[in-house]
């Protein structure tokens, strides 16, 4: 799996409802940037702002714009948007440009060791 496909599986799990697959995606001491600006950086914390976008029930889209990697480090720039709804049952819009942090590992397979959706605004 690529850094871009990894962004891809994010979209799936997101708009599936599906915690678990996304959890698979994360190092053990990955970080969550939330948009509160604050950061989730244990595992529980990382799923609890997952859990977040999935409680919305909306769909996520989003578009690899730059990968820059080196060794076994790569950034992703996206622009994503993602539309839902709330608890209150009003509709959510949210859109930004993130800018991940991702690490291969020893399996050959990429993981994000800081995810943040806010991050280039």
């Amino acid at each position: 799996m690529t850094p871009e496909e990894v962004l891809n599986s994010v979209v799936e799990g997101i708009n599936i409802g599906d915690l678990d697959s996304l959890m698979t995606l994360y190092e053990t001491e990955a970080c969550f940037a939330t948009q509160s600006g604050q950061l989730a950086n244990t595992p529980e914390s990382v799923g609890q702002s997952l859990q977040g976008f999935i409680d919305l029930k909306g769909k996520l889209d989003l578009k690899v714009k730059r990968v820059l990697q080196t060794s076994d480090l790569a950034l992703v720039i996206t622009e994503w948007s993602f539309s839902g709804t709330g608890s209150d049952g009003n509709p959510v819009n949210m859109s930004a440009k993130s800018a991940d942090v991702l690490r291969q590992q020893s399996d050959g397979t990429w993981k994000f060791v800081i995810d943040n959706p806010w991050g280039t605004d």
